[in-house]
């Protein structure tokens, strides 16, 4: 099936890396591929290191590592990260959950001693520029007289990867926060990690180019005989690449609404509808309202739950590929 689709190869790595040009860390694709295991098993094991070092029981710890690397965020504790109370721990955490969402490509750069070409990436500047941005916002309006400001900063901090990255943990009941701090973390479940991470999301790359292209339409209309094209990494990016993104854009909100849309006609509340389609596509985990930080989705009906199980295949694999396989056209020729 992949052949006809014209997926293969160098397409899938280029699927998973939206942006102008899929960069190759070696020649050969095996190679490559070989190279990003041997990152990722690395981050693995130091990050195991470091949480028995912290006191986790070697069990905890290698769940821990294998599914903060993976951004999958099953905890082996119901109340997730929360429940081991160490601060040393979630640190760790907040650690490694923001390599996994860092493109694996820059790191391979970084540990070759390419640090100034990791530093010029756009998106590793718009990806850490979010996570500043959402994390002093939620410090600030989450913050309570008489609490701990390094304990407020570090819950913050911890939500905001957790959230950006589709990790999915939870260090505290973020639901009791207020609705600015949720709004926040529901743009957050739509951006997702960088291009070439393993986390979900619309990724960030799609998200700066969406940027750069708003604000050259907005510029053209002002000044139309103006020559502005939408450049990333000093490249011009063709309008190919752009009306792809905004497709992609386009079908990725739609799958989410209409995952809402099937959860809020089962009767229930808008939040729980709107950050469930949202967090099932995005493959972040939890939601807000009856699927908050420490609630789960099995209170849903079966329907529910098969259609957001098709939003979470959709948001996991590559849109176009599966829509694909789902149009007439593709099983006529």
């Amino acid at each position: 099936i992949l052949p006809l689709l014209g997926i293969g190869g160098m397409q899938l790595f280029k699927a998973e890396v939206p942006g102008p040009v899929a960069d190759k860390v070696r020649p050969r694709l095996a190679t490559t591929a070989r190279t990003l295991w041997m990152v990722y098993v690395g981050f693995t094991a130091a990050e195991w290191v470091a949480l028995r070092l912290a006191g986790l029981s070697g069990f905890d710890a290698l769940c821990h590592s294998f599914t903060t690397l993976a951004t999958g965020g099953f905890s082996t504790r119901n109340s997730s990260v929360g429940e081991f109370g160490s601060a040393t721990v979630e640190w760790i955490i907040i650690f490694f959950m923001l390599m996994a969402g860092i493109n694996f490509v820059l790191h391979f750069r970084l540990l070759t001693g390419r640090a100034r070409e990791v530093w010029r990436d756009a998106e590793l500047r718009y990806f850490l520029g979010a996570i500043a941005v959402a994390a002093v916002i939620i410090t600030a309006t989450t913050h309570e007289a008489g609490a701990r400001f390094a304990d407020t900063i570090r819950d913050a901090v911890f939500q905001t990867l957790s959230i950006l990255t589709t990790t999915g943990y939870a260090s505290t009941d973020f639901e009791l926060w207020a609705p600015l701090p949720l709004i926040v973390l529901l743009c957050l479940m739509v951006l997702g990690g960088m291009s070439g991470s393993t986390g979900g999301g619309i990724k960030s790359l799609r998200a700066l180019l969406a940027i750069s292209s708003l604000r050259t339409t907005l510029h053209r209309l002002i000044h139309p005989h103006a020559v502005r094209p939408v450049k990333y990494g000093g490249a011009v990016v063709s309008e190919t690449v752009l009306s792809g993104i905004w497709a992609f854009l386009t079908a990725y909100l739609l799958i989410a609404l209409i995952g809402s849309a099937v959860v809020a006609a089962h009767g229930y509340d808008l939040l729980t509808a709107i950050s469930a389609g949202l967090t099932s596509i995005g493959n972040v985990g939890p939601g807000l309202g009856q699927i908050g930080a420490y609630d789960n989705f099995a209170h849903f009906p079966g329907l529910v739950k098969i259609v957001l199980a098709g939003c979470m295949l959709f948001g996991r694999l590559e849109i176009f590929t599966l829509l694909a396989l789902l149009s007439r056209e593709f099983w006529r020729r």
